[in-house]
């Protein structure tokens, strides 16, 4: 019977994978499915962080709203003494991860709460599983003709809009926008403008470096913005009328009471007098 070597390793060990690092630590990671915590590299391979600072931001992180962190607590929790994790948490105070804030309870007492930042400086998330609300998209404001506008001139104002992704792509628009702004194109030929006239002023020094977001919204600020002003603003006013008042004269002939410079006949009766 062979005599079996009791140190000698139970099986070969495995050729190591082409991919797989010879030196340095190699990851045997399993997915993990429920308790654990997800923590930034930022904080987990923080430069200026001791590790007793970096451990103890980890920990904070994995725990509920509500759980103590306070240095007593902590102490009772790890081997490290409370002088040492007070400094720890001044090292996570001071780069962001840790922030305390003092706030008024209902009964009048003001206490201090931690806070733990998981990602300093970043924008705040909303709450988790509520969806963010996008902006409301603010209505189309254009001008209206001052009449209703027959559907022939309608049409032409909508064709009209249609048509200015010819000259720039970049305002394409759709049926329904089109027809929303086509009243204000009325508008404008209506002020006696051609539609070669209203094209040049809605597609003209626009940037051509970016691009447009809603070329509905930039075409409706153009229409309400450039209006020009109307023909009743290029009318010359009639003349004031003569504030004289001249006296009551009796007509020579009739006896009808009359205004004028002088005594004599009524206008009605002048003719019949010469």
């Amino acid at each position: 019977m062979d005599t079996q070597n009791p140190s000698a390793p139970s099986r070969a060990p495995g050729r190591i994978p082409a991919d797989v690092p010879r030196a340095g630590i190699v990851h045997e990671n399993v997915r993990h499915q429920s308790h654990f915590t997800v923590v930034g590299n930022h904080l987990a391979q923080h430069r200026e962080l001791s590790g007793l600072a970096i451990g103890l931001g980890v920990h904070i992180q994995s725990l509920p709203a509500g759980a103590r962190v306070d240095v007593r607590t902590l102490a009772a929790r790890f081997p490290e003494g409370t002088t040492r994790i007070a400094a720890a948490l001044r090292e996570l105070e001071a780069h962001g991860y840790l922030r305390r804030e003092r706030h008024r309870t209902s009964d009048g007492r003001v206490r201090t709460r931690t806070v733990s930042c998981n990602r300093p400086g970043a924008p705040q998330d909303q709450p988790p599983n509520k969806p963010r609300q996008k902006p409301k998209a603010k209505p189309l404001t254009v001008p209206h003709p001052e009449h209703r506008p027959s559907p022939a001139t309608l049409q032409a104002a909508t064709d009209l809009l249609a048509g200015l992704h010819r000259a720039d792509a970049r305002l394409t628009l759709t049926r329904r926008d089109a027809e929303r702004l086509a009243p204000g194109v009325v508008a404008w030929l209506e002020r006696d403008l051609t539609p070669t006239a209203v094209r040049h002023a809605l597609t003209r020094d626009l940037p051509e470096d970016r691009p447009v977001r809603s070329p509905a919204a930039l075409l409706a600020h153009r229409l309400a913005a450039l209006l020009p002003p109307g023909t009743a603003a290029f009318r010359t006013p009639p003349p004031a009328k003569d504030p004289t008042r001249h006296p009551l004269h009796n007509c020579d002939t009739c006896d009808r009471a009359y205004r004028g410079p002088e005594p004599g006949c009524c206008p009605d009766c002048r003719p019949a007098s010469r």
